[in-house]
């Protein structure tokens, strides 16, 4: 079993996911194969059944990892300081 995020969707018709426990490994399905509910960003179960994937929504990853960006958006901004360059 592993786990991927969509990172887009090309020509309207291919979904690329990237799978996160191989770096550069790109996961290309037809969109009508994602489950109802998917959009950019959004995190899946892989698992192969037969020689099938199944792609199943993970709610609670994508939840998480949500919140993990938003964090380090917000300390980012938190952190905004001037410039060291002065402009004369």
């Amino acid at each position: 079993m592993m786990k991927g995020i969509l990172d887009r969707i090309e020509d309207d018709r291919y979904a690329v996911i990237l799978v996160e426990e191989e770096e550069g490994l790109e996961l290309i399905l037809p969109v009508n194969r994602l489950p109802a509910g998917s959009q950019v960003n959004s995190w899946f179960t892989i698992d192969s059944e037969n020689g099938q994937l199944a792609v199943t929504l993970d709610h609670k990853t994508s939840f998480i990892k949500d919140r993990q960006a938003e964090e380090l958006i917000a300390r980012l901004r938190k952190k905004k300081t001037r410039s060291r360059f002065k402009r004369e």
